[in-house]
C-alpha cells in the first residue's frame, strides 16, 4: 500500500508539473518562448502549447493591425505657414521575435517615430499640398516610418494625414481668395454667354431683315408670353422697323389733280371775282354782301390786304 501511495503521489506531482507548463495561444496571437532567458527560434502557433515548467517563459505578441493616432504636430510649412497636422498609422507585427527582442515597447516607439516623421513632412511640403495633394505626402510618410520599422519586425500597412488646422487669419484669406476665384469664373461665364447670345441675335437679325414679317410675329409672340402672366399693364416697345413695314404695306392715295393756273394775270377784275365766287359756291361757301357798299365801290377798293381803309 505504501508503494502504491508513493507512485500515486509521484504521478500526481508529475501531472501538476505538466499542468503548470500548459499554455493557450489565441488565434490573433503568436508565442515567443524564452528558455532560461534565451529566445527559442520556433514561434508558438495558436492553440494549446506545452512548456517546460520553471525553464520556459512565454511572451504573447498580438499580430492584429493596430490603429495608432498620431497627436497633432505644429510646424511651419515650406511657404512659411504655421499649421497643426495630425495623422493615423495602421501597422502590425510581422516578426514577433524582432518586435519582442529588438525594441522594448514597439507601440511607443512607433508613436514617437510617427510624430517626428510627421513634423519632417510638414517642413518639407507646402500648404497647398497639405490641403489638396495628400497622397504623395502619405506615401512619403509611410516610407519614413518603414525604415526603422523593418528592423523591429513591424509592417506599416497604411499612413493617412487626418486633419490640417489653419490659423483664423489664413482661413479668412483663403475664403477671400476662393470668393474672388468664384467671382472671376462667374464673370467669364457671363461674358461668354453674352458673346454667344450676341452672335445668335446677329444671325436672327439677319434672318429678320430678309423677312420683315418675322419681326412682327416675334413681337406678337412676346405679347402672348407677357399676357400669360395676367398683368394689368403691358408696356410694349414699338420698333421703328415695324413702322417701316406697316408704312410699306399701306396703299398710298392717288395724287390730287392740280388746279389750272390762271390764264393771265392781266384779266379784268370782274372776271376774277366771278371765278372766285364760282369756286366758293362749288365748295359750299357763300360770302354775304356788305350793305351800304355799292359794287362799283368794291371794284374801286384796293387789292392789297395789308392796306388799311381810310377812316370815314
Amino acid at each position: 500500500m505504501l508503494a502504491v501511495d508513493v507512485v500515486l503521489g509521484v504521478l500526481g506531482a508529475g501531472a501538476l508539473w505538466l499542468a503548470t507548463g500548459v499554455r493557450v495561444v489565441q488565434q490573433f496571437e503568436r508565442g515567443v518562448v524564452f528558455r532560461f532567458g534565451r529566445v527559442r527560434s520556433g514561434i508558438k502557433q495558436p492553440g494549446l502549447t506545452l512548456l517546460l515548467p520553471v525553464a520556459d517563459r512565454l511572451r504573447k505578441v498580438n499580430v492584429q493591425i493596430i490603429t495608432m493616432p498620431v497627436p497633432a504636430q505644429e510646424g511651419i510649412t515650406r511657404d512659411n505657414v504655421t499649421v497643426r497636422v495630425d495623422a493615423v498609422v495602421y501597422f502590425r507585427v510581422e516578426d514577433p521575435v524582432l518586435a519582442t527582442v529588438n525594441v522594448q515597447n514597439y507601440t511607443f516607439a512607433m508613436s514617437q517615430v510617427a510624430q517626428t516623421s510627421l513634423r519632417s513632412i510638414i517642413g518639407k511640403s507646402e500648404l497647398d499640398d497639405l490641403l489638396t495633394n495628400r497622397e504623395p505626402l502619405n506615401q512619403g510618410l509611410e516610407l519614413m516610418l518603414d525604415s526603422p520599422a523593418i528592423g523591429w519586425g513591424i509592417h506599416i500597412d497604411r499612413v493617412e494625414i487626418k486633419d490640417v488646422a489653419l490659423p483664423e487669419s489664413m482661413k479668412r484669406s483663403m475664403s477671400r481668395q476662393a470668393e474672388a476665384e468664384r467671382e472671376r469664373r462667374a464673370r467669364i461665364i457671363t461674358a461668354d454667354g453674352e458673346f454667344q447670345a450676341s452672335r445668335k441675335l446677329s444671325e436672327a437679325a439677319t434672318i429678320m431683315s430678309d423677312t420683315p414679317a418675322a419681326l412682327q410675329l416675334r413681337l406678337l409672340q412676346t405679347v402672348v408670353e407677357v399676357a400669360a402672366e395676367k398683368n394689368s399693364t403691358l408696356v410694349l416697345p414699338f420698333p421703328v422697323e415695324l413702322l417701316r413695314f406697316l408704312d410699306g404695306m399701306t396703299p398710298k392715295p392717288e395724287a390730287a389733280p392740280r388746279r389750272a393756273a390762271p390764264k393771265s394775270t392781266a384779266a379784268s377784275l370782274p372776271e376774277l371775282e366771278a371765278e372766285a365766287d364760282a369756286e366758293l359756291e362749288a365748295e359750299g361757301l357763300v360770302i354775304p354782301e356788305i350793305e351800304g357798299l355799292p359794287a362799283p365801290e368794291l371794284e374801286a377798293q384796293p387789292r392789297d390786304a395789308g392796306a388799311k381803309p381810310e377812316e370815314a
